[in-house]
């Protein structure tokens, strides 16, 4: 029987992407574990494999299609012995939408099809505690008629997928008493819409007469500006600002660098700054933490995101368990990050997680600037620029030092005011005495 191939998700929070290339063709025969196609995220391109053998009946979505909904078919896989008359009326996915799209007269009702055509697998299932489970097109459909569920199931496919041999092998179960009815509850009323802005046509007559050029949103500013919006929307933001003094922080610098110059390693600020906040986070746990919707989750390790600014957008990647590891690893870890985020060869675990983030625009002059949190984050760090500046000592003298301006945004349902101010001044103790974050 013909196996839609399925668009995959290949983060935990895909619900689209753009199906850049196919790495094979119809009539193309395939292996468990062979390469099929490049899926673009909103994040980054990765390769989708195949977890069945088959020839390619067909490809229903061509390449360099957009949008293409997670768990919509893409392609058929034939089984050995069937040819591409099998597939019969397999619709591909894009007419598929159309037909559903395009209202139908009750008299116009098609008939029940008398022809055979390709069953398409049930929807990828999930388990319990809302984990996709990772199963075959074929070995879901077979499970569907078994009545099994494929939550009790081991896969012994790639990455512990279940495969046809899987289900073909277990034993059907007893079904499940139907889920009692819940009771009636008078429906919530709606919220307020948000006030929507002009459309993208009513601001185009805006400039009608004018010359401009229309640059088309990818998957990634797309999502950058979702969800800022709505971080910056839902998100109670109050701002803390401390002016760190750096000139001890730059002599211990220059020192180590020149200890170090022999393996090629050499600190930035930067890396300062990543262990500085990861050393606070220890210390203030309770500022350690991630809002979770009716919860918050404290955090043992300081896992720290660092804001990349790339082209078209920004990763975040995460440095997790910054607070034990050396400043010459987070410099070498920092650097490798930020030159795969570059490329957008990330991995979606390299820049998902963490629980405090940090945005330097030091290097670009930038004095001092508010960043948005980025949700479930409780807070970040909005780095600017060292400059000198004449400061009072401590024995009422005028002296000149280099000031760093910082301002932290946090999340006032995880950290209180007083708290984030703990919070803050540990950053500030731990770059203003940076040998005792070797201590």
């Amino acid at each position: 029987m013909p196996t839609e191939i399925l668009m995959p998700a290949l983060s935990p929070t895909m619900e689209e992407g753009t199906l850049a290339k196919w790495l094979v063709k119809e009539g193309d025969t395939v292996a468990s574990g062979d390469l099929l196609a490049e899926i673009e995220t909103d994040k980054a391109t990765m390769e989708f494999e195949a977890v069945d053998e088959g020839v390619i009946g067909k490809i229903l979505i061509p390449e360099g299609s957009e949008g293409v909904k997670v768990n919509s078919p893409i392609a058929v896989l034939l089984e050995d012995g069937e040819s591409a008359d099998d597939i019969g009326t397999t619709p591909s996915a894009p007419a598929a939408a159309a037909d559903e799209a395009a209202p139908v007269a009750p008299e116009e009702a098609a008939p029940a099809p008398t022809a055979a055509a390709a069953t398409p697998a049930p929807a990828a299932p999930t388990a319990a505690d809302g984990n996709r489970i990772f199963a075959s097109p074929l070995a879901r459909r077979i499970a569907a008629d078994k009545g099994l569920d494929l939550a009790q199931l081991n896969g012994s496919g790639p990455r512990g997928r279940i495969v046809k041999a899987d289900v073909e092998n277990a034993k059907p179960q007893a079904a499940a008493a139907p889920a009692a009815a819940a009771p009636a509850t008078a429906p919530a009323p709606a919220a307020a819409a948000a006030p929507a802005g002009p459309s993208a046509d009513q601001v185009a007559r805006m400039y009608e007469g004018r010359t401009y050029e229309e640059v088309k949103l990818d998957g990634m500013r797309k999502t950058i500006a979702a969800r800022l919006t709505e971080a910056k929307q839902t998100v109670p933001h109050f701002y803390l600002r401390r002016d760190i003094q750096l000139d001890a922080l730059l002599k211990f610098r220059g020192e180590l660098n020149k200890q170090l110059e022999g393996r090629g390693v050499k600190l930035s600020v930067n890396d300062f700054i990543i262990k500085a906040c990861a050393l606070a986070l220890q210390a203030v746990p309770d500022a350690n933490a991630v809002w979770a919707g009716d919860r918050v989750l404290k955090m043992e390790a300081s896992d720290v995101a660092v804001a990349v600014a790339i082209e078209g957008g920004l990763f975040t990647p995460v440095l997790q368990n910054s607070d034990t590891k050396s400043l010459s690893t987070l410099s070498t870890e920092m650097k490798d990050l930020a030159k795969r985020a570059r490329d957008r060869k990330l991995a979606p675990h390299e820049y998902q997680g963490g629980s405090f983030a940090i945005s330097n625009l030091g290097m670009f002059g930038i004095d001092n600037f508010d960043a948005i949190v980025n949700p479930p984050h409780a807070g970040i760090l909005a780095v600017g620029a060292g400059v000198k500046k004449p400061v009072v000592g401590a024995d009422g003298e005028l002296a000149v030092a280099t000031v760093m301006s910082v301002t932290m945004s946090v999340d006032h349902r995880v950290i209180d005011g007083a708290l984030g101010a703990e919070l803050l001044n540990a950053i500030k103790d731990n770059l203003e005495n940076p040998m005792m974050m070797l201590a």
